[in-house]
């Protein structure tokens, strides 16, 4: 157990938006609502997942929708805890604390926004260890347990409860009910136990988020390389030095579809590289070979400040690194894969782990 402020917010903030993989929600937005939120009620209180007591409730809180929308259409603030206070109506039991339904710029900070003004604790844990663009790609629901009932409210003030017969349901329905109110919404969803917690969550996602942070904040100070420093807090390995030289983007009201063009630079001058994308970054291509896919996190760094390219600000000209980190193993079981693998989005590729394909394209 330990408090959180102002400092580590900002830490969190840069670090989720780096596990977020472009995705997530702009991280700018997230943090304003995060600091405003303990510099009013106070600092925020941070669990230990083993803190909890097995049979207190946690509910996520989170963004839904395309995160190009979140750059115009910016949340009022009271939507999380309208969203929030109508769950724990339906359920009819008071809610023990709250958590990030997955490391994201927007989606690390509104849990802790909420925890301070409701005066509740925050749980270092997620449901994903990185971003994902649907309801149902969450380790909770690898582990069986349901998204629903659940709770989503707009910037207006509009409302709805939903009770699904799965997750997948619950994405598709959730999904047109936010394009309906304008392309993003607040949600609180997958109420769970501490003991559900402890078994099918990702743990220690917030002081990740916090190290990531730290090191990039401290590399700046000490003037060391903060891609490097990225690297080495999370075991992660670099895929392609370049510049960005096209961008195809569309947001369908729902999504953001989109690729990424790169020219190499350094090392990697004469190749050519590709990032596809659906809010997060789904497939990293080097000329013809695949350099990572999901489930593992592919993200682009900027070069020299190491802060992370999210999909709605990538932007022709920018020197970026790109790197690949290995996902939380509950991912690479065969339940994971077929939930979040390359072909669930549409691409006929075998997942390979990164460090697998990257230790491969070494002994060429």
């Amino acid at each position: 157990m330990r408090k959180i402020g102002v400092r580590e917010i900002e830490d969190m903030a840069v670090g989720a938006a780096v596990l977020g993989t472009g995705g997530g929600g702009d991280p700018y937005v997230g943090k304003l609502m995060a600091i405003q939120a303990v510099k009013e009620y106070g600092e925020v209180t941070l669990l230990d997942p083993e803190e909890v007591p097995d049979e207190a409730l946690i509910v996520p809180s989170s963004m839904m929708g395309a995160p190009t929308v979140s750059v115009e259409k910016i949340p009022n603030g009271e939507e999380p805890f309208r969203s929030f206070n109508a769950l724990e109506k339906l359920l009819g039991q008071k809610i023990y604390a709250t958590m990030s339904i997955e490391a994201g710029g927007v989606n690390s900070m509104i849990p802790i926004a909420l925890a301070a003004k409701k005066g509740i604790p925050l749980v270092d844990a997620d449901t994903m260890g990185r971003a994902f663009p649907e309801l149902q790609m969450t380790t909770f629901n690898l582990n069986g347990i349901k998204g629903t009932p659940l709770s989503l409210c707009d910037e207006k003030g509009n409302t709805m409860s939903l009770h699904t017969i799965n997750n997948k349901w619950t994405e598709k329905i959730a999904r047109a009910v936010t394009v309906v109110m304008g392309g993003s919404a607040i949600l609180a969803d997958y109420a769970v136990t501490g003991a559900e917690l402890k078994k099918a969550g990702v743990l220690g996602t917030a002081t990740k988020c916090e190290l990531i942070g730290k090191a990039i904040r401290e590399a700046a100070v000490s003037k060391k390389n903060p891609v490097e420093a990225v690297l080495e807090v999370t075991g992660g390995v670099k895929l392609f030095h370049g510049k960005i030289t096209d961008v195809a983007r569309k947001t369908d009201g729902a999504f953001v579809h989109g690729r990424a063009a790169l020219e190499g630079l350094g090392e990697d001058k004469g190749f050519y590289a590709e990032v596809c994308f659906q809010n997060e970054n789904i497939v990293a291509k080097k000329d013809d070979a695949i350099l990572a896919t999901v489930p593992d996190l592919i993200i682009l760094l900027d070069k020299e400040t190491a802060l992370p390219v999210t999909t709605e600000s990538i932007k022709y000209g920018a020197r970026v690194i790109m790197i690949g980190i290995p996902c939380d193993n509950q991912w690479r079981t065969p339940k994971g894969i077929e939930t979040v693998g390359p072909r669930y989005f549409g691409y006929d590729i075998d997942y390979i782990p990164v460090e697998m394909r990257v230790q491969e394209a070494a002994n060429k």
